[in-house]
């Protein structure tokens, strides 16, 4: 076995290791605050997150993949250079989080988000101070230190939000204990760089490197935030503060494996990919699609479980307040699964430089939730919501499945033979339950 392939292999284990820490610790994190904490401070928090997020991607210009992905990736002035570019966005997104407070508490009606925005705002400047370091590390496949690292900092943020929902159960819970986990991971990032300092410097080859290869970035991660940022943007108009905090809850747990494999991807394919672009095209569609069948069998069976079994997850874990939730997982997470098939093979296409596919798919996607989302809602309510919600990623899978055969990569094969198999499990759990008397996980809603 190669050494790139056991680094491959170390970082998957460490991904998936990491992830599952992570998200026992969301979980559990969770499952208190929302003892602790009113649906609405959820839903308003989610509001807030989306924007600052909606304006982050709308000016990511791809530093971290830059760094993964160049030649140059361990030249002290070409980190130097990237590090000054994201110091300087930092402050540029506060102040872009200033201009929009206003705009959207008029829009929403909510005059909290007249101060809640600016704050919570803040964390893109502490983000902008974050060392090259964590780049570096994830280029160079050293994913234990990084699984550390994101660990320590996510039990903080949650320590400090349970304590202070626990003596006082405001919305200042939620802020203080993302600012404080901000910075903790601010200082944490510099100790992790051992090596060199990063300071603010300037090469002009390194800026138009950084450049070239973000613009692409830049407008697939815009795309890619209006696509998946507007069930949020959208249902906060439609729905109360109290149902989006709902809906949020039962997305959340319908994320977990769209998550894993975003991680895995970001984490460990896209850096191993990168170092193999040397290969015929024929080659590298082979190595690819070899480590990603298992991958698809591990998340096809996770998917299987939730679909069949999540409504009685939520029941018995959350309160009343919650039970929507319950019908609404096995939905969701159902609809998770064109996502994974693509994701689980388009980082090719930006190793490859050619994000562009990603980006028009993302474009249809968000077209489909623009007209299809508020018509459903007004026809079925809820229900018709959460069904165009649950599989808005069909038009973004055709058209990365498109970009994909195009380049010679293609994995529409493997695709059918993974769908095959999830629908074969849900068939076989679900048929074991309602055996069982356990009816089906979508009883509530027939």
């Amino acid at each position: 076995m190669s050494s790139l392939n056991k680094q491959a292999i170390q970082g998957i284990i460490w991904t998936v290791f990491g992830y599952g820490g992570s998200q026992v610790l969301r979980f559990g994190g969770n499952l208190i605050l929302t003892r602790l904490l009113v649906p609405e401070l959820f839903g308003l928090m989610g509001l807030v997150n989306t924007f600052i997020m909606g304006l982050t991607l709308f000016s990511d210009i791809g530093i971290r993949p830059s760094i993964i992905r160049s030649e140059r990736g361990e030249d002290p002035l070409f980190l130097n250079t990237a590090w000054t570019i994201q110091v300087f966005r930092g402050f540029g997104l506060w102040i872009a989080c200033l201009l929009i407070t206003a705009p959207i508490a008029s829009f929403y009606n909510e005059p909290q988000l007249l101060w809640i925005t600016p704050i919570v705002g803040f964390r893109t400047v502490i983000a902008g101070f974050e060392s090259t370091s964590l780049a570096t590390l994830n280029r160079n496949l050293n994913l234990k230190i990084l699984t550390i690292y994101d660990f320590l900092v996510q039990t903080l943020s949650l320590t400090v939000m349970i304590v202070l929902a626990w003596i006082s159960p405001t919305i200042w819970a939620l802020i203080i204990g993302l600012l404080i986990s901000s910075v903790f991971g601010l200082i944490r990032s510099h100790r992790l760089n051992t090596q060199m300092r990063n300071r603010l410097a300037w090469d002009q080859s390194a800026f138009k490197e950084l450049i070239s290869f973000g613009r692409w970035i830049f407008i697939s991660t815009v795309m890619t935030f209006l696509a998946s940022q507007s069930d949020r943007l959208i249902l906060g108009k439609l729905l109360t503060l109290e149902m989006l905090g709902v809906y949020t809850v039962a997305f959340a747990l319908a994320d977990l494996p769209k998550s894993l494999m975003g991680a895995v991807m970001n984490k460990v394919v896209f850096p191993v990919i990168s170092k193999q672009l040397n290969m015929p095209r024929s080659q590298l569609r082979e190595n690819i699609l070899d480590k990603r069948k298992l991958l698809l069998l591990v998340i096809s069976l996770v998917l299987a479980i939730i679909v069949c079994f999540g409504d009685k997850f939520i029941l018995s874990l959350y309160d009343q307040r919650y039970e929507q939730a319950a019908w609404m997982l096995p939905i969701l997470a159902l609809g998770m699964w064109p996502f994974i098939l693509h994701t689980s093979i388009n980082k090719v296409l930006f190793a490859i430089g050619k994000p562009l596919y990603i980006a028009f798919g993302n474009v249809f996607k968000l077209l489909y939730m623009v007209i299809l989302l508020p018509l459903s809602f007004s026809m079925m309510g809820i229900l018709g919501a959460i069904l165009v919600v649950a599989f808005n990623d069909i038009p973004s899978y055709i058209v990365v499945n498109y970009g994909l055969w195009r380049e010679g990569v293609s994995g529409l094969k493997q695709d059918l033979w993974g769908t095959f198999i999830l629908l074969g499990m849900i068939f076989v759990l679900g048929g074991i339950r309602y055996s069982l008397g356990g009816g089906l996980s979508i009883d509530s809603i027939l």
